[in-house]
This record gives C-alpha cells, structure tokens and sequence, in this order.
C-alpha cells in the first residue's frame, strides 16, 4: 500500500512539472520604467535598458504564475548622461558593488477581473525586502507570426528608495522617497 501510494504522488508530481510552461520576455514589447519627484515640483522618469523576465506557469490564466525579473543596473538610463553616471554611483544605487536587481514572486493572486496583486522579494543595493505591485493582466493571444502563445502586463507600484538604502544622503526635497514603477512585460510560450 506505502508503494502505491509513494508510486501514485510521483505520478501527480511528474505530470504536473511536465505540464508547466516556461515564459520568455518578448524584448522588443517590453519596458522596465521608474519615475521620481525632482524638488517637490516635477517628475523625472527612466528605464533599465536591459532586463529579462521569466515566467513558470502551469495555467494559462496565469492564476499559479511564479515570475522572476532581474536588471542590469549599468543599463538605467534617464536620458541625461550625467544624471545616469550619478545613479550608477556609489551615492545611489553602486552599480560596480550591487551589478543587478532582482525580483522573485512568492504570490501571484487574482484580485477580480484583469486586476492581480503580485507579491515576491525585491533586491536593490543589496538589501532585500517584500514588495506587492499592482498588475493588469491583459490576457493571451496567439502571435500570427511565430505561432507561439503570447501574454502581456502592465505592472504597478510605488517603493520607497529609502527601503533600499539608495541615495541616503539625498534629501526628499531634493527626490521623493517615494519611486513610481511602471512596467510593460510581452512574455512568449517556449
């Protein structure tokens, strides 16, 4: 009886791994963007020019979605050359010390309708704390082109750069601690 039972759970668990899809960022239809408060008065915006994202799923509705990001910080960029050299210093986010950031899901929970809540640990400036961001999934479609399946977010939130210890020494009248994140991700069925 221990056998069956022992041969009957290795079963369920093979056919569920063997059910999971693997997702792939579509680079071309994706963007990882941030925006700041400049002096109380404005907003400065940026991107990381590169960065990949990874989904396992075993639903198509992404309900069981486990989704792992990772940014090169060498690649922000604001669009001002001078301002990009200082955030990648060591008076902001250190990027010859602390190279990447990293975000892995722990929950990916429907909220009602196209509206989810993704939670996991983010890691910036080598500090790691619990995050929850907001998410449109817009659903999936077949690309006609390649054939493949393909699904799309719109991802938002708001961190506190203080949580990360990034630019401790830069007053929040001079940039909020408040950061604004704004994400498109295209992710492709392997």
């Amino acid at each position: 009886m221990k056998k069956l039972m022992v041969f009957t759970m290795g079963l369920w668990i093979a056919a569920n791994l063997s059910a999971q899809s693997t997702w792939t960022m579509d680079k071309a239809h994706a963007k990882l963007g941030f925006s700041i408060t400049h002096m109380m008065v404005s907003d400065v915006e940026g991107n990381f020019k590169s960065f990949d994202v990874k989904v396992t799923s075993v639903k198509d509705d992404m309900i069981d979605a486990k989704i792992e990001l990772t940014a090169d910080i060498s690649s922000i960029n604001t669009e001002i050359e001078a301002r990009d050299k200082h955030l990648k210093s060591a008076d902001f986010f250190d990027a010859e010390k602390f190279p990447t950031l990293t975000f892995k899901s722990t929950e990916f929970k429907q909220v009602e309708g196209k509206k989810y809540k993704l939670t996991g640990n983010l890691t910036m400036h080598g500090i790691t704390r619990w995050v929850t961001l907001d998410v449109k999934f817009n659903g999936t479609t077949t690309n006609p082109m390649n054939k493949k399946m393909v699904a799309g977010f719109k991802i938002t939130g708001t961190l506190k750069r203080s949580d990360f210890g990034i630019g401790a020494g830069t007053s929040t009248n001079i940039l909020s601690d408040e950061v604004e994140i704004d994400a498109n991700i295209e992710i492709s069925k392997d």
